[in-house]
């Protein structure tokens, strides 16, 4: 059966060396997605790509993000030169790609939302976004421009968790120990924004936005009984004194239905148990095909290859399995 992947990772190559030159401090990480060949080398990922049949991909630009090395000077910039970049690759090889998710410099508002008017009229299918904006909150109202603009040109958003070792678990601690940072921290990161955004007032403000999180909506499905219930005595455990600055909110439904709101992908490193729970708290129209590919141990067929089974492994009916492969996507990114 058809499938497209909506949340996987490529480095444009050209981009990579110019952003390397620009922040030599960051070079590191460009390198270590360089290292990987299906990310960077096309022959060599085309050649991954092959061996499923059916399968094509939207793919967006790994991180780091430019905000995170760059200024609002100079991100703009970046980001336009990875997009003019990816846009080529897929372009070059329509077989195994229905579009892009373009990148735009988060930290500079007024250049994001021309970014996205340029990506739109480039034929990107969605924007990729990250949860935080160097350690700032992204439910800030100074970013609502951005959201705006991605409504008005029916981009879907595409939510990525960022942060590292320098990301502690403890406030007394400077690093993350045993990689946390990525195993724990990121799905943290993710539930903390998209709660954060639901509060702000995201989906009041902008009703048609679309907005999809990694790796199957990260702590969310398993969280559904505090969101649903526990959230039933909001404003009870704050100080009555803080109330108004700690629980202030445009919500208007209750939690649960409004967190429901946010799409899911199916990016589970393998997990059919975390995919079906997906399924179960956002529903099936809210679940998109997605397999984070390269960054399985295997450098490229892994993870598609384990997602694809998970989804054989669930035992859906026919049109739901349709819907979560291709047809969901198919909606979503007008592909």
């Amino acid at each position: 059966m058809k499938s497209i992947d909506v949340f996987c990772h490529l480095m444009p190559p050209e981009y990579a060396k110019i952003c390397m030159a620009e922040a030599p401090n960051k070079s590191h990480m460009f390198v270590r997605a360089l290292n990987v060949a299906s990310m960077s080398n096309m022959d060599a990922r085309n050649e991954v790509l092959k061996a499923f049949p059916g399968y094509k991909q939207i793919p967006n630009i790994v991180s780091p993000p430019v905000e995170t090395f760059a200024g609002p000077d100079k991100s703009p910039r970046l980001a336009a030169i990875g997009n003019d970049e990816i846009k080529k690759i897929v372009e070059a090889n329509p077989q195994f790609y229905e579009g892009f998710i373009a990148g735009i410099p988060f930290n500079n508002v007024k250049a994001s939302v021309e970014e996205i008017k340029r990506a739109k009229d480039m034929g990107a299918k969605g924007i990729q976004i990250y949860t935080h904006m160097n350690g700032e909150a992204i439910d800030t109202e100074k970013y609502w421009p951005i959201y705006e603009a991605c409504e008005k040109y029916d981009l879907p958003i595409l939510i990525h968790p960022v942060g590292g070792q320098m990301v502690p678990e403890f406030p007394k601690e400077d690093r993350s120990k045993y990689e946390l940072w990525f195993t724990i921290g990121w799905p943290y990161q993710t539930t903390i924004a998209m709660m954060r955004l639901a509060f702000s007032g995201i989906f009041e403000d902008f009703p048609n936005i679309k907005i999809i999180t990694h790796h199957v909506g990260a702590m969310i499905p398993m969280l559904e009984g505090r969101i649903e219930n526990g959230l039933k005595m909001y404003g009870g455990r704050t100080a009555p004194e803080l109330r108004d600055e700690l629980t202030k909110t445009k919500m208007k439904g209750a939690p649960i239905d409004t967190i429901r709101k946010f799409y899911a992908d199916t990016a589970s490193f393998g997990s059919t148990s975390a995919i079906r729970a997906g399924i179960d708290f956002f529903g099936r129209d809210h679940i998109v095909f997605a397999t984070d590919m390269p960054f399985d141990p295997e450098q490229g067929p892994g993870y598609i290859d384990r997602t694809l089974k998970c989804i054989d492994n669930l035992g859906l009916n026919e049109d739901d399995k349709a819907a979560i492969l291709h047809g969901n996507a198919q909606r979503l990114f007008h592909v």
